[in-house]
């Protein structure tokens, strides 16, 4: 029985297979090593690359470079025989050409070669400049001085409310300034062909509903000035006192585009007040309303002819503006 056990262990063990051992790591050498010598040819390839890319770059800027330079050339050859020609017609005219000291001659060529000027040029050049006569001065007679003198101070018109071009004006359209909470953004009728535009600051002081369709005094040649983006073509003319402001009224009856004269001055407005003058600057501290509300200069009474003056709701003794 051990005999036979010993037998069949023997034969088991002599069919058994040998299996090598596989070197993983040796593997994974080979595999690194590639990747490192391909990323290393790519690398080459992209030095090779960059630097054809330079040289074809370098070659079409030299390329470019010579035509502009070819191109200049010739433009200054055409330039120099234009302008030989224009010496030449100028010259036969009678035209005298200076030279002027240290410039080029009249005319070279494109390589930069001084070429000789025209015969004629040549010979207007050697010819002596003929003196200018000085022409003597016109004296004005002491009366003509005298006149235009008088005549400028007439011109210039006193600073008075005359110049002050007040008209009645309806407010047709009116809302809040879009970048300014305390101002309204107006168009008033003043009788032209277009309504103005009109920037107030009258919301703290009058309600928008009380600002609709309202008959105003609108003083109309001011400078057009801008407030907030929004060009103010005009200014509503209010009695007014720190705590409270009010519109002033039209007569009954009074149109847009009424004119509003004053007792005593001649009405002459400027076309547009000139802003260095100080026109409403120097009027403003007289304009007032009096004891019976009607706006005055001076204690004079603003007023549309015919058809009555100019007042404040409550505010007496005020200053208006």
């Amino acid at each position: 029985m051990n005999r036979v056990l010993g037998k069949v262990s023997f034969v088991f063990r002599s069919n058994l297979v040998k299996i090598k051992p596989v070197n993983i790591n040796s593997n994974k050498m080979v595999s690194v090593e590639q990747v490192v010598e391909n990323n290393k040819r790519s690398l080459e390839i992209i030095e090779s690359l960059k630097n054809e890319l330079q040289a074809i770059r370098g070659e079409l800027i030299a390329r470019k470079k010579k035509e502009l330079v070819n191109e200049n050339a010739a433009l200054k050859k055409k330039v120099e025989l234009a302008r030989s020609q224009l010496i030449a017609l100028e010259t036969k005219n009678g035209k005298i050409q200076i030279t002027v000291p240290g410039a080029r001659s009249m005319c070279t060529n494109a390589s930069g070669e001084n070429v000789p000027p025209p015969p004629a040029a040549a010979a207007a050049d050697k010819e002596p400049k003929a003196p200018k006569e000085k022409k003597a001065k016109k004296e004005k007679p002491e009366g003509a001085k005298k006149d235009a003198a008088s005549v400028a101070a007439a011109t210039e018109l006193p600073i008075d409310v005359g110049r002050l071009d007040m008209r009645v004006g309806k407010i047709i359209e009116v809302g809040r300034h879009p970048d300014a909470d305390s101002l309204y953004l107006e168009k008033i009728d003043c009788g032209e062909e277009q309504p103005r535009t009109v920037v107030s600051g009258l919301v703290k002081y009058v309600p928008l509903e009380e600002m609709q369709n309202r008959m105003v005094v609108v003083l109309c040649n001011l400078k057009p000035a801008k407030m907030r983006g929004v060009t103010s073509e005009a200014m509503v003319m209010c009695a007014s006192t720190p705590e409270k402001v009010e519109v002033l009224s039209p007569p009954a009856g009074a149109v847009p585009g009424d004119l509003v004269h004053c007792e005593g001055y001649n009405r002459q407005p400027d076309a547009q007040m000139n802003p260095k003058k100080k026109i409403f600057e120097t009027c403003a501290p007289d304009l007032k309303t009096n004891d019976a509300l009607i706006a005055c200069y001076k204690n004079a009474p603003l007023h549309v002819p015919g058809k009555g003056n100019i007042v404040a709701q409550t505010l007496k003794n005020v200053q208006v503006k």
